[in-house]
């Protein structure tokens, strides 16, 4: 966002606090008294593609509906984001006066920018009353002894709560795969190191294996999204032995472009991309779609996303890649070797999304009753797993979910877009969640278990300090338009003009916003 954007956004939500004051902190009529309370809700459209369906009208969204009217008195309607621009969707709705009622976000910087510019409902009073199921479901702050977890997004000057923070139940994040009967053709094994990796891309492109045709094979794809769907490669490459201050302070807006040997990571990408072993197209896929349907028609023989998101019901990665390619295998690997002979990887922190209410909600008390229902195990479990003999059987007492399609599709892995309290299977009870994580998919249990155990070797979050921060909020879209075309350039461009190509961007997205960034965080660090 230029200067001019964030007056502008100012100006229009400035507009819409006036509106909101006399609305803010509203009471409805509780359960079963009086003409329903109404809310909207944010949720994440990821499109159609793979049989997903609507993400605001499905047996989900209509099973929500009809009970929280029923429990709580209260009227919902979905609203849609798309996932894949939510940034800029969230800012039109904010500036325009009509958010969604309760509102989620990745990005902790922007939800500042809503705080500080006087957006969004304090809920910190609300924290052991009208949200106490949430509280108890949240626990304590494990990353931050001594707090509870639902004050993660705590504002520390003020002791307000602007935001709640999903509470992960398992943090592996990325996960590299390849095409194993690809490799087995070619009589090669699973690489064990990044020049092992590199040689069997060379081979996919040079022996075509798959006999797709050597104009159509794409040894590695990605999106333009670099910094995740080639996650695994660039993260590799970070010097295993910065310092947590260095770490939390020169990451800004989720990026890591900063940290030492991470542009080393973008310079094997380019050598990778000259070698004609990337996909020439990567910058033109601004989403998913594209990106898996060359997965799925058997072109691909490497990529890298989410540790589980070929296995999953949706996109159906890898179900449709052995629909069409009959005796297609595609698997994990772990072989980018970092400086100190280990494969790290960056995990996930314990919180998830944050979501919020903003200060246009006309009846807030509801918006509240509707996050802290959704906490309520026998509301999230059903979203989790669905109906028995529909969407999972039983198996020695292990819920094990079924391929569906059409309207009980789950357009996210275990309804995260909905269950916007909670990232991942929880059963109510440790031992019988951890057994069950295995089988929430439609895969054997023992191919889950594996990538789940190749994404966590040498995986570790990075730092947690629990500051108010302000100086990103309003450049948070910027910093991360600026390191799309940072990203694609220092790929694409000419190897002879890596270093200055990747330098120059830099120094644009630093003087972006990114500076400031950086300023503001060294300035607050302390050791928690």
């Amino acid at each position: 966002m230029k200067k001019i954007t964030v007056i502008v956004f100012a100006s229009l939500l400035a507009g819409l606090l006036v509106f909101a004051v006399g609305c803010k902190g509203k009471n409805s009529a509780g359960p079963g008294s009086g003409k329903p309370a109404e809310i909207t809700v944010e949720i994440f459209d990821r499109g159609t593609d793979g049989g997903k369906s609507d993400p605001t009208n499905n047996n989900w969204t209509k099973w929500i509906q009809e009970k929280i009217l029923k429990d709580e008195n209260i009227k919902v309607t979905f609203v849609s984001v798309s996932r894949w621009d939510e940034n800029t969707a969230l800012n039109n709705l904010m500036a325009a006066g009509n958010p969604p009622d309760v509102c989620l976000s990745y990005s902790g910087e922007l939800i500042g920018n809503y705080r500080d510019l006087g957006g969004l409902f304090d809920m910190g009073p609300y924290l052991d009353t009208t949200l106490r199921d949430l509280k108890v479901f949240l626990g304590p702050d494990k990353a931050l002894p001594g707090r509870d977890f639902i004050r993660r997004n705590q504002d520390t000057a003020t002791g307000k709560v602007f935001s709640l923070p999903a509470r992960r139940m398992n943090t592996a994040r990325l996960n590299l795969f390849m095409r194993k009967d690809w490799l087995d053709k070619l009589g090669l094994p699973l690489p064990t190191t990044p020049q092992e990796f590199y040689d069997a891309l060379v081979a996919f492109k040079e022996k075509d294996p798959g006999n797709v045709g050597k104009d159509k094979v794409i040894p590695f794809s990605m999106t333009n999204d670099i910094r995740w769907t080639a996650g695994i490669i660039l993260e590799s490459f970070i010097d295993p032995d910065i310092s947590a201050r260095d770490y939390w302070v020169t990451t800004a807006a989720d990026r890591y472009f900063l940290l030492p040997g991470y542009k080393e990571g973008f310079r094997f990408l380019n050598r990778m991309y000259h070698a004609g072993l990337i996909d020439r197209d990567f910058p033109l896929y601004k989403s998913d779609d594209d990106f898996f349907n060359q997965v799925k028609a058997g072109f691909v023989g490497a990529l890298g996303h989410n540790w589980d998101h070929i296995y999953r019901e949706s996109p159906g990665a890898l179900a449709d890649l052995v629909k069409n390619v009959p005796g297609a295998e595609l698997v994990p690997v772990d072989c980018m070797v970092s400086s100190d002979g280990l494969t790290r990887k960056i995990a996930y922190d314990a919180a998830g999304v944050n979501y919020f209410i903003p200060a246009s909600c006309k009846d807030t008390d509801a918006a509240m009753r509707y996050i802290n229902w959704l906490a309520r195990y026998e509301n999230y479990n059903f979203l989790q797993i669905g109906p028995e003999g529909t969407t999972h059987d039983v198996i020695d007492g292990i819920p094990k979910i079924k391929s569906t399609s059409g309207l009980w599709i789950q357009n996210s892995a275990q309804n995260i877009d909905y269950t916007i309290h909670i990232n991942g299977l929880d059963l109510n009870d440790p031992d019988l969640t951890a057994r069950a994580l295995a089988n929430a998919y439609s895969w054997p249990a023992d191919m889950i278990a594996n990538a789940y155990n190749i994404a966590m070797t040498n995986a570790a979050p990075g730092p947690v300090v629990p500051v108010a921060l302000t100086a990103g909020g309003a450049v948070t879209q910027t910093l991360v338009e600026k390191g799309v075309t940072l990203m694609a350039s220092s790929v694409t461009c000419a190897p002879a003009n890596f270093d200055k190509t990747y330098d120059d961007a830099l120094k644009d997205w630093l003087a972006s916003g990114a500076q400031l960034v950086i300023n503001e965080k060294a300035e607050k660090y302390f050791e928690p």
